[in-house]
């Protein structure tokens, strides 16, 4: 799950000039669901119930306001806040035991 930081659109691929790192993120996130592995995506304006519902996630938003997005969040677990993972990064997490 990536809870994401306020931006133009779902995935932040609008607007005149394209952010590369957002390109990046896009990219790993079509891989990862080609490989059979879920992926959500949360924008608190637009899926404010998701950052509610999540205690480790609002507990970083009241600690840090927007400094912590994005969350990124495997199995329950914050794997890493204020900028978005790497495949590399990702990867022993997604290949540990379900919880």
């Amino acid at each position: 799950q990536f809870f994401d930081p306020p931006m133009c659109c779902p995935t932040g691929l609008c607007g005149p000039t394209l952010d590369q790192t957002l390109l990046d993120v896009s990219e790993m996130i079509l891989a990862l669901q080609a490989e059979g592995l879920g992926v959500e995506r949360y924008q608190m304006t637009s899926a404010p119930h998701a950052f509610l519902n999540n205690a480790e996630v609002m507990k970083l938003v009241r600690e840090q306001q927007m400094a912590a997005l994005p969350i990124t969040v495997v199995r329950g677990q914050v794997v890493k806040a204020g900028a978005y993972p790497t495949l590399s990064e990702l990867r022993p997490h997604l290949n540990g035991p379900a919880s």
